[in-house]
């Protein structure tokens, strides 16, 4: 039976509660030291909730105001929340960058492992995901990336087709990515949850959110569609400063 559309924000608001009271929600990468997300802020030990580098409606109509506002302001908080609350546990862990935790999970200690393993890579996740849309985005890549897509794909068309099929085929929830592995090669794969790519060794230089409340108010159970209707909100500008830290990465 398909939900309407009142029924949907009431299951999606009463979701997002349970997670934050039950801290089971699910929160970029060696960018520049001066540019780096870090547990620790100057005025408090906390992790922020970054603004949306534009309106909740500047994506529309690919992707609708309403959606923004409950993806920003409830999941990517309750991220926030949550990982604030298992680091107040481990203070020592507050001076490491979230894609430090990230890639060496295996040194956090066990109580509140799985919790930066969610919450850490839904903040790193969306704090990258808002920076590369933009209003009237999309269009073909350009400048270097551009190129190493056409080196390691063939062409955009065989890329963009990887891209989404990867996201269309992943069950349950999740993200598809293009990343930078450590062979300097560029690939498409997918994640669970809010993993992110930077556990498996790889860079994230650019990802779509495939998980249900990134899309489902405005595509309702038509994922397809709104894979391919994110390409028209795509920051390539964007995408290329991730490329090109993400190489700088790979060669540490």
């Amino acid at each position: 039976m398909n939900l309407n559309r009142r029924h949907f924000l009431f299951i999606l608001g009463a979701t997002i509660g349970s997670f934050a009271l039950d801290g089971y929600t699910l929160a970029e990468e060696n960018i520049p030291s001066n540019e780096r997300i870090t547990m620790a802020e100057k005025t408090e030990d906390i992790v922020k909730l970054p603004p949306l580098p534009y309106p909740y409606e500047a994506l529309e109509p690919y992707i609708d105001e309403q959606t923004m506002r409950f993806h920003h302001d409830k999941h990517h908080a309750s991220y926030v929340k949550n990982l604030n609350a298992a680091l107040t546990k481990h203070p020592e862990l507050k001076s490491q960058s979230i894609e430090d935790l990230l890639k060496n999970l295996d040194d956090i200690p066990r109580d509140i492992q799985n919790i930066v393993c969610n919450n850490g890579g839904g903040h790193l996740n969306h704090t990258m995901f808002w920076t590369i849309m933009k209003p009237n985005g999309g269009g073909e890549p350009n400048k270097e990336i551009a190129s190493a897509i056409k080196k390691d794909f063939g062409n955009f068309n065989n890329f963009k087709k990887q891209f989404n099929q990867a996201g269309a085929k992943h069950f349950g929830s999740g993200w598809t990515w293009l990343v930078l592995n450590k062979n300097d090669k560029l690939e498409v794969m997918s994640t669970a949850n809010q993993n992110s790519p930077l556990s498996e060794g790889k860079y994230p230089i650019m990802g779509n959110d495939i998980w249900e409340h990134a899309y489902y108010l405005n595509y309702q159970n038509r994922r397809k569609d709104y894979l391919e209707a994110w390409w028209n909100v795509v920051n390539w500008d964007e995408v290329n400063k991730r490329f090109t830290v993400a190489k700088k990465s790979i060669s540490l």
